[in-house]
């Protein structure tokens, strides 16, 4: 492409504007009200606003290569229900946030805005927040103390989508290319990447059972996006991961054909972690009886691990002398250390003894020393499940509940944000800071320095 060449796309109520570095066209840009720069796709976004489009065009003139203009691809909603001025309806959503409809109130707006992850839409006209018990009764208390009707609705339960197309549902079924599959390897992308990446591709080129892989353009992809909200009925984190498998195709495996590519992308429902209290995972552990399973359960929650960084974890990585965990290629490639509990030391001496594993601190059916295989992460799950059963708790509780226990249980106990940030191994602080929100203890529990004045 001309290094000189502009391409403007238009979607919707949005201009799209691609165009190499020049002073005197970033001076026209930044004078245009509400443009700003989208790092991740290297492009200009500029409101669709009457004028905008005819300012551009008279700019740059015949310097613009490509001006392409295609709908908008939206979710379809239901408009917001009527209420009266002294009524706040919040509806519980099923994506696990809070959508408050009100009126003009200034006061209330401002307590949403201490919320984490709050977010106005100014298309529909309401407020969302993540939906917490605590939140609920909050924004329930403000109502009683300003003389305003609380009204909590849950939201109706959406039609399940359409499946996923399998290899018996399309006749010569097209498999994930191999230079697709090599390039993912050549860029070390993490296992569980590849297992996520190669078959929202292969759902995508099958949408297409009448193409040819090389024909497949953008229209295609936004086709198929529209695909995934409308019949589908995905959830944004699915759309967002099946966007970043076929950019990846067009982007690194197909190389040097980078052009505008643009696809809007769903914003990520934002909630808050579920957490148990420290009795409710007392009540799992001791409801497990098998010493393996139990050492599995324990060595999550204790260090705060996640479910994948478990099951590599080697044996040498338990370090007991230094009383730590040492964990290699995490999340981001990274290692650190976190904690190593005296009872759990002691559970793995006992664990140990018993089940003699080979490299790995747990492995699974069928290891050996020549070749030790890991524990399955679905076996683990299954374990948990059974104990969160047993033991009677009625949460949604997964692996990762344990390690958002760890964290916020360290907090309510007095442990500083930034240890909390590198036992986990948070890149952002603003990652960790979302347990404060979690947290159960509040102010009344914190006392002040002077009380411990003899005074």
């Amino acid at each position: 492409m001309n290094s000189t060449a502009i391409e403007i796309k238009v979607i919707g109520r949005k201009i799209l504007l691609k165009m190499p570095k020049n002073e005197a066209d970033l001076y026209l840009v930044r004078t245009i009200p509400y443009a700003r720069w989208n790092k991740q796709n290297y492009v200009w976004e500029i409101p669709n606003y009457p004028g905008n489009l005819e300012k551009l065009k008279g700019h740059f003139e015949n310097r613009v290569s490509s001006l392409e203009i295609m709908e908008e691809l939206e979710n379809p909603i239901k408009g917001s229900p009527s209420i009266k001025k002294d009524e706040v309806l919040a509806i519980k959503t099923q994506t696990g946030r809070l959508k408050l409809i009100f009126g003009y109130l200034p006061l209330l707006i401002k307590q949403l805005k201490t919320f984490p992850y709050n977010r106005w839409d100014s298309k529909n006209k309401w407020w969302t927040i993540p939906y917490s018990a605590k939140f609920e009764q909050e924004i329930k208390g403000f109502c009683e103390q300003n003389q305003l009707k609380f009204i909590l609705e849950a939201e109706d339960k959406m039609d399940g989508g359409i499946p996923r197309l399998s290899t018996k549902d399309v006749v010569n079924y097209k498999s994930c290319p191999k230079e697709y599959f090599n390039k993912l390897h050549e860029l070390r992308y993490s296992t569980n990447t590849i297992k996520v990446y190669t078959p929202l591709f292969e759902e995508f080129i099958n949408h297409f059972p009448k193409e040819d892989m090389d024909t497949l353009t953008e229209k295609h992809v936004v086709e198929f996006s529209r695909f995934l909200v409308m019949e589908r009925k995905v959830s944004s984190s699915y759309q967002n991961l099946a966007i970043n498998a076929i950019k990846f195709y067009f982007e690194k495996v197909l190389g040097g054909r980078r052009k505008l590519y643009f696809v809007e992308r769903p914003r990520k429902d934002k909630i808050l972690p579920v957490v148990c209290s420290e009795e409710e995972i007392q009540q799992i552990l001791t409801s497990v009886v098998n010493t393996k399973h139990k050492a599995i359960l324990s060595t999550i929650y204790s260090g705060g691990l996640r479910i994948g960084e478990l099951i590599k974890l080697p044996i040498k990585a338990i370090d007991s002398k230094r009383m730590q965990i040492r964990i290699e290629g995490a999340k981001g490639k990274k290692d650190r250390y976190t904690i190593l509990s005296k009872k759990l030391l002691e559970l793995l001496r006992i664990y140990f003894k018993e089940y003699t594993p080979h490299y790995f601190l747990f492995e699974g059916q069928g290891s050996s020393k020549e070749k030790p295989l890991t524990y399955s992460e679905r076996s683990i799950q299954a374990i948990l499940g059974k104990a969160v059963e047993q033991a009677g708790i009625q949460k949604h509780v997964t692996p990762h509940t344990l390690r958002h226990s760890f964290a916020t249980h360290l907090l309510e106990n007095g442990t500083d944000l930034r240890y909390i940030q590198s036992l986990l191994g948070h890149e952002s602080s603003k990652t960790t800071e979302i347990y404060t929100h979690v947290t159960t203890k509040g102010f009344n529990q914190i006392s002040s320095p002077l009380d411990k004045l003899d005074i």
